[in-house]
């Protein structure tokens, strides 16, 4: 039976990346060794690195003065080396989820820290209003965020530099780099393996701070030594690679928005047009088109168990929502094909006809 992987992360990946890394695995750059046992200075693998490095500036327009990085660690280590290497005395962070909370617990360890605005009181089921002040080092925001299904599919108009986790939905829209100090994403969403955490820096943005810096923690030990200071994660780098050469041979980042976006507009639909179902976003305008959160009406609330049951007979798995929220998550990532998407509208659809 054909699976529908709608898993939040690790997620989907394309068959393109996984075919090429598991040959990699037995063979890379038939060199006749494993991927898993070669020297990451090799010049095989330096040619990995500098590629992937190469195109993730050309598929976002990384304008002159940044620098890429492929770092261990997880997006929850930038949590920590975000505020280390950035902030001097006060911080700006939008509170719009788990995510976005757990980065501000980590900044206010470095210095102050403004929450300039919060869904938490709500549920985090919307984008709060904010207002960034003159004063503070920098912006914080999550772009998305998985476990809400919200998102915010622009890039702020701030007076100040900005940072960003944009772990579960870079590569989904064209982004202005140049608008931020500091762009940060963990692979597991629209990427590659979990193991490796992209982060585009800006490099005149770095040194500044009076607080001594742990070397492993400092940015510029990654861009001088083009993070090769200790040994990267091969594997997850080798699939990114795989990855962002398809987005290239694609057409790019926005033909990829454009594919999201006609996804999540199908699924919307057929909860906005459902009986049974409903959305728990409470603004249209902050629908994540990445994680699409939904539940069933009160009437129907006992019938969510059996609707994951029915739906995992017909190939669909992943659907069941964050355990904090209830409910189900349809992750619809780059990766996911629209085929999937349908599977899970006519799922719905049949289920409604049983009730």
């Amino acid at each position: 039976m054909k699976k529908h992987n709608f898993y939040a992360g690790p997620s989907i990946l394309s068959q393109y990346t996984i075919k090429n890394t598991a040959d990699a695995v037995i063979n890379f750059a038939d060199m006749g060794l494993s991927l898993l046992e070669i020297s990451h200075r090799s010049k095989e693998f330096q040619a990995v690195m500098d590629e992937a490095q190469q195109l993730v500036k050309e598929l976002l327009e990384v304008p002159e003065g940044y620098s890429v990085l492929f770092l261990g660690g997880g997006a929850s280590l930038q949590f920590c080396m975000i505020p280390f290497n950035l902030l001097k005395k006060k911080a700006a962070y939008l509170d719009t989820g788990t995510w976005a909370h757990n980065a501000i617990k980590e900044a206010r360890i470095f210095g102050d820290v403004d929450v300039v605005g919060s869904s938490e009181a709500d549920g985090y089921t919307y984008i709060p209003k904010f207002e960034v002040p003159d004063d503070v080092d920098y912006f914080h925001y999550t772009s998305n965020n998985t476990i809400y299904g919200t998102e915010m599919r622009y890039d702020p108009d701030v007076k100040v530099p900005m940072v960003a986790d944009m772990s579960s939905d870079i590569f989904s829209r064209p982004v202005d780099v140049a608008k931020y100090d500091a762009i940060y994403a963990g692979a597991q969403k629209n990427l590659a393996p979990a193991g490796v955490t992209i982060i585009i820096v800006k490099d005149e943005a770095l040194g500044h701070v009076d607080r001594v810096i742990p070397t492993m923690l400092d940015y510029r030990t990654h861009v001088k030594k083009g993070s090769m200071f200790n040994t990267p994660p091969v594997l997850p780098i080798f699939s990114a690679l795989q990855t962002l050469r398809l987005y290239k041979e694609m057409g790019g980042v926005k033909v990829l928005e454009k594919l999201d976006l006609d996804k999540a507009g199908k699924l919307y639909e057929a909860i906005d047009s459902s009986r049974m179902f409903t959305g728990t976003v409470t603004n249209p305008a902050d629908r994540s088109i990445m994680n699409v959160c939904f539940v069933m009406k009160p009437e129907y609330k006992e019938l969510e168990p059996e609707f994951i049951k029915f739906a995992g007979e017909r190939g669909i798995v992943g659907i069941k929502g964050h355990r904090s929220v209830g409910g189900f998550r349809a992750s619809l990532y780059n990766a996911l094909p629209m085929e999937s998407v349908d599977a899970l509208v006519e799922a719905m659809a049949d289920f409604q006809k049983k009730h």
